[in-house]
């Protein structure tokens, strides 16, 4: 397998894990105990897709959100997803200007390198369309006119649960958009321990320190991209893809859009590891993270999120 190393030159370091590894640490020193789950949002970074955090309110969606633009030295901006919210709101909004007798486009916060997308599913599907275009081809179009958004542009998007009050359903075009979601849950009685001692996480986000140049983030990227996929690891992601849709277990299979997510989360699992290549231990590391919102069971099946990677990693062995 062919082996991808970084630029010393721009980053000063070759060994992807020298870099990563204190930004994982500065991380897990806000949101502790939840490991996994910081290295599944910074695999979903680097990969160049779009997180979505499923949660109760108040076990830290929006501090992890707002620690990873810190560490990664990312602009930052947060939007209340509220039922009033119309997507200029989000997109910007043209005023026109009579000294200059034109309309002049006025940029939302949807022009920044984070977006929080804050309780996302309480906003109306209108308004939940803001991000659509945004979040495939990193650009917006307003008033017939396309601008392109920084790079790089990473979306993290918080949900409720659907049974609480006042929420909408998520239409599958948007969830797809979404190369992972995660949950974070509640803290290890050790974590809240440590919690309820120490006091709200959320002061520390202030304090953190940009560990990474955007110029670095980018180039990061790009290394990913090239991490190398082997014949029978492409066989292996494939025989994953013909279960979902083949074995009746669920009511449609992955879309091309939500087998190219499993691809690059799984280069970007490997490239965090460290690894010359992806293996399947990669693939399964991420796979229930990119399928678990992409997957409806067929009627008559019940089972949860992590329930259905479980499922799939089960019947489909490596060969």
């Amino acid at each position: 397998m062919a082996t991808t190393t970084l630029r010393p030159a721009v980053t000063g370091r070759s060994d992807p894990v020298e870099l990563i590894q204190p930004v994982l640490d500065a991380l897990n020193s806000i949101i502790v105990g939840k490991p996994n789950e910081l290295r599944l949002s910074l695999a979903c970074l680097l990969s160049r897709g779009h997180l979505l955090i499923e949660d109760l309110p108040g076990v830290g969606k929006t501090t992890l959100a707002h620690a990873l633009a810190k560490v990664m030295g990312l602009s930052y901006q947060r939007v209340q997803f509220t039922s009033d919210l119309l997507p200029a709101d989000v997109i910007g909004v043209s005023i026109f200007r009579r000294d200059s007798g034109r309309f002049e486009f006025h940029k939302g916060p949807i022009f920044s390198q984070l977006l929080l997308a804050d309780e996302i599913n309480r906003a109306t599907p209108k308004a939940q369309s803001a991000l659509l275009e945004a979040m495939e081809e990193r650009q917006v179009t307003a008033d017939g006119t396309t601008y392109a958004l920084p790079a790089p542009f990473f979306v993290v998007a918080t949900r409720n649960p659907a049974q609480q009050i006042g929420t909408f359903p998520l239409p599958e075009s948007q969830l797809d958009r979404f190369l992972m979601q995660i949950t974070l849950g509640y803290p290890g009685p050790a974590e809240e321990r440590q919690l309820l001692a120490n006091g709200d996480r959320r002061d520390l986000v202030d304090k953190l320190p940009a560990l990474l140049s955007v110029d670095t983030l980018l180039i990061l990227q790009q290394a990913v991209a090239k991490i190398h996929l082997s014949e029978a690891l492409l066989d292996y992601v494939q025989a994953i893809i013909a279960h979902t849709r083949e074995s009746g277990e669920f009511m449609e299979g992955l879309s091309p859009r939500g087998a190219i997510a499993l691809i690059r989360a799984s280069q970007a699992w490997a490239f965090m590891a460290g690894h010359d290549g992806v293996y399947p231990e990669d693939v399964q590391a991420v796979l229930p993270t990119v399928v678990s919102h992409r997957l409806e069971p067929a009627q008559g099946r019940e089972t949860t999120p992590a329930g259905i990677g479980a499922a799939i990693l089960d019947a489909v062995p490596v060969t």
